[in-house]
């Protein structure tokens, strides 16, 4: 018996499944709780500007199939995005979930009060799957910034 065509077969397939963003594994809240001690981690060790740069070009280290930090400033300002370039440098504070949750200003508001590190719940566009979902980000508090990441609850 020939299994050379089952085999070819089976990688062709498994090579499909992996390539499919909405059959990835998603991120869980030990991956975003790992990726923002490691975000914080690097921006301590090597400066805001590569730091926020490095974060913002989707480097590998700082992105795991549906996770990506983002860093805002305390005033609400998005000074490193891991999923839109285009949030950098712009105010985000009053910025609403499709359920009406100025998600920024609350974000802000838990890292005045728990600099330590909290969890947060609100929606947001998946990059992977392009739909609103129920997200958790977990963030802690670096001097006068929050760095974040989050993982979306299907």
């Amino acid at each position: 018996m020939n299994r050379k065509p089952w085999a070819t077969l089976a990688l062709s397939l498994a090579t499909c499944l992996l390539a499919t963003p909405a059959l990835a594994q998603n991120a869980s809240r030990d991956d975003a709780t790992a990726m923002v001690k490691k975000g914080v981690a690097f921006i301590k060790a090597n400066g805001v500007e590569k730091a926020y740069a490095e974060i913002t070009a989707k480097n590998a280290q700082f992105v795991k199939n549906d996770l990506y930090l983002v860093v805002y400033g305390m005033d609400g300002k998005c000074l490193a995005h891991g999923a839109n370039e285009k949030q950098v440098g712009k105010d985000l504070i009053d910025l609403k979930d499709v359920d009406g949750k100025a998600f920024v200003r609350e974000r802000v508001e838990l890292g005045k009060a728990k600099p330590g590190g909290f969890w947060q719940d609100y929606k947001f566009t998946n990059p992977t799957t392009k739909k609103i979902e129920p997200k958790q980000m977990y963030c802690e508090r670096l001097g006068e910034t929050l760095v974040c990441g989050g993982v979306y609850k299907h």
